[in-house]
């Protein structure tokens, strides 16, 4: 996952000049169907159990999730294409966002998991 936000690349900006705001304190990875350089991951879903999870990295050079990332669902969402990170569990700002190996469809209750080391990012 390479696109950067517009955000995402202003703060790292500043942060690499040595000025506010500092760098996020915790990442949260979302899914979605989409997304823009100014919007970041697009289509969310709303409800039906979805909360974006906290993810931990791990390595040197490219990052790699340190344990597996599990979203539950209560009830379908549809297909879900992108995955996107955050600097906040809710809200917050958008700062990465890239197109899944696989589509994950969720027609009804069920579970969505990207396992250990299954999501990587780094600057290529």
């Amino acid at each position: 996952m390479a696109t950067l936000t517009t955000y995402a690349r202003d703060m790292l900006s500043r942060a690499l000049c040595g000025r506010a705001p500092a760098l996020p304190a915790a990442l949260y990875l979302g899914l979605g169907t989409g997304g823009s350089d100014s919007a970041g991951l697009t289509g969310e879903p709303n409800g039906s159990g979805y909360a974006r999870q906290r993810v931990v990295f791990t390595g040197t050079g490219a990052q790699r999730n340190a344990e597996n990332l599990r979203w539950a669902f209560s009830a379908g969402v549809g297909t879900l294409t992108h995955c996107g990170l955050f600097d906040a569990a809710t809200g917050g700002n958008a700062l990465t966002f890239g197109p899944m190996d696989a589509a994950a469809v969720v027609s009804g209750p069920g579970t969505v998991t990207i396992a250990a080391s299954g999501f990587t990012m780094s600057a290529d």
